[in-house]
């Protein structure tokens, strides 16, 4: 797994179970992030030059895709139901093993930022994806560290953008 970018954490992607990834970018700039979101094609320069993407044929959330994994933490602090759907932690783990095994030959984009806006409140997130734009985005929508600070940078909650990786939970199981 080849690390290039700015200060990678030393809690690398192992903290997720990311082994073999191929190429991991860290924290890379805005216009680095531009520049490889044009080069892999995943997105067009607008006249005025902003980046356009196409975010595919499923646009915003889908209520009924979504999926809590129902454990000791979760079990009594979730209003269960047809929106906040139970998911059993075996079948999690199963999911997640496949989705690992899915982005360990990907190029990868890490941000690790912060949620929130006040220091005694916010939280290190790290935001993984396959697609330069998403990284971007992410840099958007999060508080970036201060230059030189996400060597020490440990995430507390990890997304993972995956949009290559389709799951399939077949109707004739439970998933609970």
């Amino acid at each position: 797994m080849q690390n290039v970018g700015i200060n990678p954490s030393r809690f690398g992607l192992e903290l997720q179970g990311i082994q073999q990834a191929n190429t991991v970018y860290w924290n890379l700039p805005a216009a680095t992030l531009y520049e490889h979101a044009i080069r892999r094609q995943e997105g067009l320069v607008a006249q005025a030059g902003s980046l356009i993407v196409t975010t595919g044929h499923h646009t915003g959330r889908s209520p009924d895709d979504k999926f809590i994994v129902r454990e000791s933490s979760s079990e009594y602090k979730v209003w269960w139901g047809k929106v906040n759907r139970p998911f059993d932690p075996d079948k999690f783990d199963l999911l997640y093993r496949n989705l690992l095994a899915f982005i360990q030959t990907k190029d990868l984009y890490v941000q690790d930022c912060f949620a929130g806006a006040d220091p005694a409140y916010r939280i290190p997130i790290r935001v993984i994806s396959e697609a330069a734009w998403h990284s971007l985005f992410a840099r958007n929508m999060f508080i970036r560290p201060k230059d030189g600070d996400t060597g020490e940078h440990v995430p507390e909650f990890t997304i993972i953008s995956a949009p290559g990786f389709h799951a399939v939970i077949r109707p004739s199981r439970s998933i609970r």
